[in-house]
């Protein structure tokens, strides 16, 4: 039997999915789901190899997709609307593609499906070479990675990961699978003739370079009943950024 996808559930209505973005974790879009909750069934997933869901040495879109598609059929969900943030859109965006008549609309925040220079393997070196043995404190760790991350908000974001048994500490992200397979993460396994008219919403950072002009192309291609918005004094992480503008775009397009 497929091993199953870590998920929280709030609210009552039609199903909504939430999928997050690297090194993220549904926990990141708690405050978010509670929102969306009074108007939806909302299922906050943690995709493979984060938060709660298991570990696995195979992480690409196909089987991350494979795997959203596994927990909702296991719920017996359709249709349902999804949003997924950066890692989590590019895998919504594949779950619209392969299983469109499931899907009533799509939200994708700050990215496209295109392949990216963005690479985050410098910030996975320093993680992995911290002996959690060796590990007394979460702020020891904060300290230790400060030499090799000097942004304080971004360490805070990458220690949500750390975990803690007793006086034992883990990663609930499997660091070494995602460094590994770091260029199937940052590509999107689009063919030339991938479409759909799924009703979709794109929002982007204006502060953000992940959706381009490129981006805004190839999103015009495969998606073409898609709506792109682009919200003001935010970058990458918008909807943490402008919680409230991303809120209120969201719910206006889902109706």
């Amino acid at each position: 039997m497929t091993e199953l996808l870590h998920y929280t559930q709030l609210g009552q209505g039609e199903p909504l999915l939430i999928l997050h973005g690297l090194f993220g974790s549904s926990k990141n879009w708690h405050s978010l789901a509670k929102q969306f909750a009074e108007k939806f069934t909302v299922y906050s997933v943690d995709l493979r190899n984060h938060g709660s869901s298991f570990h696995d040495a195979q992480m690409n879109y196909q089987v991350m997709a494979e795997d959203v598609e596994a927990l909702i059929n296991h719920l017996g969900l359709q249709p349902y609307s999804i949003i997924g943030h950066s890692m989590g859109g590019k895998t919504a965006m594949l779950c619209a593609l392969r299983c469109r008549h499931k899907i009533s609309k799509l939200v994708v925040a700050d990215i496209a499906p295109v392949n990216y220079q963005h690479s985050h393997t410098d910030l996975i070196g320093p993680i992995l070479a911290i002996d959690l043995n060796r590990v007394s404190s979460r702020a020891q760790v904060d300290k230790t990675l400060a030499t090799d991350i000097s942004d304080p908000m971004l360490r805070g974001f990458l220690l949500q990961n750390l975990g803690r048994e007793g006086d034992s500490w883990y990663w609930k992200v499997n660091w070494r699978a995602i460094q590994q397979q770091m260029d199937a993460l940052v590509d999107f396994p689009l063919n030339s003739d991938d479409n759909t008219d799924i009703p979709a919403l794109f929002i982007r950072g204006e502060n953000s370079d992940y959706v381009d002009d490129r981006g805004i192309t190839a999103i015009h291609q495969t998606f073409g009943n898609a709506r792109i918005e682009t919200m003001s004094n935010a970058g990458h992480w918008l909807h943490a950024e402008q919680p409230q503008k991303f809120t209120e775009l969201v719910l206006h397009f889902l109706g």
